[in-house]
């Protein structure tokens, strides 16, 4: 009997060995090949690539056509998942591999008409590969296809059950149409400020700086079940990008500082975009050279032009100008003809066109899709919508030329001020703040977008009326009146997506400019050098004056507010605070919660827990809640509902006990163990780790993480209860001193590479989240002695 055990356990034993090398051998078939000699059809010539310890390819080809190639069969070594995933979110096809619970999401990008404008534009633009910009995209493709057809697929494609299916210049079109829309506040905000509008009337409107504007706005009134549907697409709008688990772009800080401010007395420029967090990361790192162009870029899914780069002689980054160029737009129906909608004075027909969303595991689901002259009826989104009324959606990015592909392709290759203003002409949609430096000396920025004219009159924040010539654009401004500095006489220029100044204000939903005042607060100090060192500690600053604008009109009703002897130790430290957000402190902690606490007591009975759940996630709220704070005489302080007149102190101190009350449930009854960094971590999420056991395995963190919303190291979360999780922040941080810009440093968020398994999965996260920074190797000699594979390809 014992030796029949014996058997039995050694027989598995030898089994669950077997089984461990089989998955080895499986998962290491699946990851990239950095030591080999590969054949990819098309080369001209051999392409060699160095990879470095962070598993950033150096690429040397003999021509650019070689180089793209290359470029596309390596990034989809890394990243095939994410460009397998961000096409399908962007065309409306993620429930044919995911199943139900993604046919609203694909329903949204569909009824948007990303799709169908992205197939029209590539057969119209891509009939003739006529111009450098369109045979390096072409290449490029083809560089993914190759590797595509030839390799093991992902893990996540067998996981499920993806088909592999060529890549094509549409597919990178519609991702460029999703990047658009997932700026486009617009479509969040616009219907939260109407219901304000008109369910509570002007006096509530006054925190947000917005006047009861009555031209282009619709005069008659929505019915219930059209509000339904307005707050039921807002909330898809959110829901649905981030049940996709793919990133948001949010905000973004960049400045460029001239030589006559800098130590080293060379232009320096710094950058960092907000996106929301994700594994992979957003950006994918690589350094391109062939004879007459060389790049360190860091480069998008599904696009061989960087959107971020520098070499030795310029550089560049973004911040997101956050204009409205997003209109939503309620039609009037006929009332004799439900297919008709009254347009410049006539009624015109609504265009249909049908779809089929393929969902995995059940009956595909038929779209009926209409478009009116505005632009797609974007409440045809909504299975089952309770009102009546057209929602349309005018959208820049579908209403211009916007020849985004060659923009970039000469901002890549733009080593002067005039080549570098030309680019950023080119680029109509999404808005761009594009920050550029040179090693010549000069700085510029240019706020780049095609500008819409609309009415005088007419605030595009709200709902506008179709049946109005209101709601029609005039045309668009002239790039030469778009806001934008080059060589300014202070010596430095700062972007941090706040409202530009200028003479002629440009709508938009920009974010709060308590982090633009902070940066230039620095930036201005001519007591200042800049160097590399203390630009990271400008990156990294975790300071903000937003706490105090909320604070400092509560002083005297939070003192009233202690209810015993901690209470009052807790409120007296969190007045002497000094807005920092690091991982030891408790007062951020207070803060927030009370932040949020604050905000809904004031506002959910008035709006309902739905509307205010819209309202807190726009940027809308950021700029009011200081403004009600200081309005101690506002309607909102009041609580509908109850007979008597509540008072901003009786709000307030509702608030800080609710405040109290949550922290102790949710982290013990200790106050010393109310921490920031407990309270306030980073866990980088994979589209297959949204649910468990699955999250253990492809999800990377949690972290402690300092910093918080609208400071310089802006690792945000979105407004509401404690713990918060982190949403979005520096996507990468760079700076590049142009006295020595082959010692560029940046940081990956999480790693290089989008397989599991692989080295670089997660190798930076830990010094991303902990501030670190590594070199980004440009110099020939750094990159010989920091290479540690190589691989070589050949025709």
């Amino acid at each position: 009997m014992k030796r029949l055990l014996k058997i039995l356990i050694a027989g598995l034993l030898a089994l669950f060995l077997l089984a461990a090398a089989v998955l080895a051998w499986y998962l290491h078939g699946k990851r990239p090949q950095r030591d080999a000699e590969l054949r990819l059809a098309g080369l001209s010539a051999a392409v060699g690539v160095r990879w470095d310890e962070a598993g950033v390819p150096h690429i040397e080809a003999r021509s650019e056509a070689d180089l793209y190639r290359a470029l596309g069969y390596l990034h989809a070594q890394d990243r095939l998942f994410q460009m397998e995933m961000l096409r399908r979110l962007s065309r409306g096809e993620l429930a044919e591999v995911l199943g139900p619970k993604l046919v609203d999401t694909d329903r949204l990008f569909r009824t948007l008409g990303i799709r169908a404008y992205a197939d029209a534009y590539a057969a119209r633009e891509f009939a003739n590969a006529d111009t450098p910009a369109k045979r390096a995209l072409l290449a490029y493709l083809d560089g993914i296809n190759q590797y595509q057809a030839t390799r093991p697929a992902p893990l996540e494609f067998d996981l499920l059950g993806i088909p592999k299916r060529p890549f094509t210049p549409a597919d990178t079109v519609s991702v460029a149409g999703y990047l658009a829309y997932s700026f486009a506040a617009a479509f969040r905000t616009e219907p939260a400020l109407s219901e304000l509008r008109d369910k509570l009337g002007a006096d509530y409107l006054k925190i947000f700086d917005l006047a009861w504007h009555p031209d282009g706005v619709v005069r008659r009134d929505l019915r219930p079940g059209d509000w339904q549907d307005l707050g039921r697409l807002a909330r898809l709008s959110q829901d649905a990008l981030e049940a996709a688990g793919q990133p948001l772009f949010e905000g973004s800080n960049a400045w460029a500082v001239s030589g006559s401010r800098t130590a080293s007395g060379r232009a320096l420029l710094a950058g960092d975009p907000h996106i929301q967090f994700s594994v992979p990361a957003v950006w994918y790192e690589a350094h391109l050279k062939a004879p007459g162009f060389e790049l360190y870029g860091h480069y998008q899914a599904l696009n061989p032009m960087a959107l971020l780069g520098h070499n030795q002689a310029f550089g560049w980054s973004l911040t997101m100008f956050q204009n409205d160029d997003l209109d939503l737009i309620a039609e009037k129906l006929n009332p004799a003809n439900a297919n008709e909608v009254w347009y410049q004075g006539r009624w015109v027909a609504l265009q249909t066109r049908e779809e089929q969303i393929a969902v995995k595991g059940a009956a595909p689901v038929r779209l009926a899709l209409r478009r009116s002259p505005h632009g797609p009826i974007v409440n045809d989104a909504l299975a089952g919508a309770a009102g009546r009324t057209p929602i349309a959606m005018w959208w820049a990015f579908a209403e211009t030329e916007n020849p985004v592909l060659q923009a970039f392709y000469e901002l890549n290759r733009a080593d002067t001020l005039d080549k570098a203003r030309a680019a950023a002409a080119k680029v109509h949609a999404p808005g761009l703040n594009i920050v550029w430096a040179n090693a010549a000396g000069d700085i510029g920025w240019w706020a780049a977008a095609k500008l819409p004219l609309r009415p005088a009159g007419v605030d595009p924040s709200f709902i506008l009326d179709g049946a109005s010539a209101e709601s029609d654009k005039l045309g668009f401004a002239p790039f030469e009146r778009n806001p934008q500095e080059e060589n300014p006489a202070r010596g430095y220029i700062v972007s941090a997506n706040h409202q530009p100044a200028g003479s002629e204000p440009v709508p938009g939903y920009y974010n709060l400019w308590d982090r633009a005042e902070r940066l230039d607060s620095v930036l201005r100090d001519p007591a200042i050098k800049w160097a590399t060192a203390n630009s990271k500690a400008l990156q990294l600053d975790v300071e903000s004056g937003y706490s105090r604008r909320i604070l400092r009109p509560l002083l005297a009703a939070l003192r009233q507010a202690a209810r015993n002897d901690e209470d009052r130790l807790l409120i007296e430290e969190l007045i002497a605070w000094n807005g920092r957000y690091t991982i030891e402190q408790r007062a951020p902690v207070l803060f927030q919660q009370l932040h949020y606490e604050l905000a809904r007591a004031a506002m959910a009975d008035e709006l309902g827990e739905a509307w205010f759940d819209n309202l807190r996630r726009t940027r809308a709220l950021d700029h009011a809640l200081p403004r009600l704070m200081a309005d101690a005489a506002s309607p909102w302080w009041d609580k509908r509902g109850t007979p008597q007149v509540e008072t901003q102190a009786e709000i307030v101190a509702e608030a800080w006990a609710r405040t109290i009350d949550h922290l102790r449930q949710s982290f013990g009854a200790e106050p010393k163990d109310w921490t920031w960094g407990r309270a306030h971590t980073l866990t980088h999420g994979h589209p297959l780790g949204q649910q468990a056991p699955l999250d253990k395995i492809f999800n990377v963190g949690p972290f402690a993480a300092p910093g918080s919303h609208e400071m310089p190291n802006n690792l945000a979360a979105r407004l509401g209860p404690a713990p918060w999780t982190v949403v979005y922040g520096p996507s990468t941080r760079r700076i590049i001193d142009f006295a020595a810009p082959g010692q560029a440093l940046g940081i990956n968020p999480v790693g290089q590479s989008g397989v599991w398994g692989d080295p670089h999965y997660a190798d930076q996260a830990e010094r991303h989240v902990s501030g670190q920074y590594r070199q980004q190797y440009l110099d020939e000699a750094d990159v010989a002695a920091h290479t540690r594979s190589r691989l070589q390809l050949r025709p």
